[in-house]
């Protein structure tokens, strides 16, 4: 799974998912790629499970990019614990992704197979995502 080595903070505000996404909003390194749709929080369990999927698909062929990383720690307080007593530690990290974003991106394979293959992906996030190609990409 997918975690930053070091951070400055242990623990960070929540912050708004608010507006769309102006960079990383293209298929920049490879041929296909996956654009997500709504605002969300996006798991470093969610993105391992739709690489495992994505690359069981294309027989380990071609090339996968990931292009976003959770960087964002998300605290949790124990069960059943009162009110009060400060924050939680951190529990898991996400990526902030908004709308228009590139998620992954593949190339060097068969335009069905990597189609079929983000697909797989798209269905182990809880947004919705649509598959696009790369301008002036023949597929």
């Amino acid at each position: 799974m997918l975690l930053p080595k070091r951070t400055k903070h242990r623990k960070q505000m929540r912050g708004r998912l608010k507006g769309t996404e102006t960079r990383g909003a293209k298929v920049d390194f490879g041929e296909i790629g996956l654009q997500v749709l709504e605002p969300h929080w996006i798991t470093s369990r969610q993105i391992e499970a739709a690489r495992r999927a994505m690359t069981r698909h294309i027989k380990r062929g071609g090339r996968i990019w990931i292009r976003i990383f959770p960087d964002k720690p998300v605290t949790k307080k124990p069960a059943e614990t009162r009110m009060g007593s400060g924050k939680g530690s951190p529990e898991y990290w996400v990526a902030v992704v908004r709308p228009g974003r590139v998620i992954f991106e593949i190339a060097g394979i068969d335009y069905a197979v990597a189609k079929r293959a983000l697909e797989l992906a798209a269905a182990k996030f809880p947004v919705k995502c649509r598959v696009i190609t790369r301008e002036g990409y023949e597929g």
